[in-house]
C-alpha cells in the first residue's frame, strides 16, 4: 500500500525557491537564516533531530534528483567521510569560513571594507552577482551578509549535488554541518557518546545517506 504524502514531504521544492529567489535579489539570502537556526533549536529543546529527519528540504531534494530521477550511481558513501575526523574537520572549516564571513560583513559595516557584488564559489572563486542587488534602503553591511550567505548555501549545496551524483543521493547528509551540531548537540543532551555517521542512523531515509 502506498504512503499517503504529508505537507513536509514537499518541503524539497524550498531548496530551487531559495536559490532561484537569491539569483534575482540577493537579500532573499537572509531567509536561509531558517535553515541555519531551526535545525538548532529544534535538537537543544527538542533534543532530536526531527528536522534532519523529516524536515531538511536540502535532504528531500538530494532523494528526488538522485532516487525518483536516477541522478545518482547510489554507490556507498566512502568510509572516510563517515569517519569524526572528516565531519568534524569540516565543520570547523565550515565555521572558520562563516566567521571569515561574519567578518568582512562587519568590515562593510564599518566603513573600513567595500561592498562586494559576487558570490564565492567553493570559498575560492568570485563570480559576479551584481545584477541581484539592486540598492535597497538598507545599509551596505545587510548586502555584504546576503551576498556572503548565499555564497555558503549555494556552495554546500553544489557540494551536496557533487556527492549525490557520485555516492548515495544523501551522502552530503554524512557530514553536513548542521547534522554533525545537532547530532552533538543531541547527544550531549542524552548522556550518550557521540555516534558514527552525520546523520547517526537515526532517519527515515538512512539508506540514501549511505551512513
Amino acid at each position: 500500500m502506498k504512503q499517503k504524502k504529508r505537507w513536509y514531504d514537499y518541503l524539497w521544492i524550498v531548496t530551487p525557491i531559495y536559490l532561484g529567489l537569491g539569483f534575482f535579489n540577493i537579500l532573499f539570502a537572509w531567509l536561509g537564516m531558517i535553515f541555519f537556526c531551526l535545525p538548532l533549536f529544534i535538537a537543544i529543546f527538542g533534543g532530536s533531530k526531527l528536522y534532519c529527519n523529516r524536515y531538511c528540504d536540502r535532504g528531500q531534494f538530494l532523494s528526488l534528483l538522485g532516487s525518483r530521477l536516477g541522478l545518482s550511481r547510489n554507490r556507498p558513501t566512502p568510509r572516510w567521510m563517515r569517519t569524526k575526523v572528516f565531519r568534524y574537520g569540516f565543520l570547523i572549516f565550515f565555521f572558520i569560513m562563516f566567521f571569515q564571513m561574519l567578518f568582512t560583513t562587519y568590515l562593510v559595516g564599518a566603513g573600513a571594507g567595500s561592498l562586494g557584488e559576487f558570490v564565492k564559489l567553493f570559498w575560492t572563486f568570485r563570480v559576479p552577482w551584481h545584477w541581484a542587488y539592486h540598492g535597497t534602503l538598507f545599509a551596505p553591511w545587510v548586502a555584504q551578509f546576503a551576498f556572503g550567505f548565499y555564497s555558503i548555501m549555494l556552495t554546500s549545496t553544489l557540494i551536496g549535488l557533487i556527492v549525490m551524483v557520485l555516492f548515495k543521493p544523501r551522502s552530503w547528509c554524512v557530514f553536513c554541518p548542521m547534522g554533525t551540531m545537532t547530532q552533538w548537540i543531541c547527544t550531549l543532551r542524552a548522556g550518550k557518546p557521540p555516534v558514527e555517521g552525520g546523520c547517526g542512523g537515526s532517519c527515515a531515509s538512512c539508506s540514501g545517506c549511505g551512513s
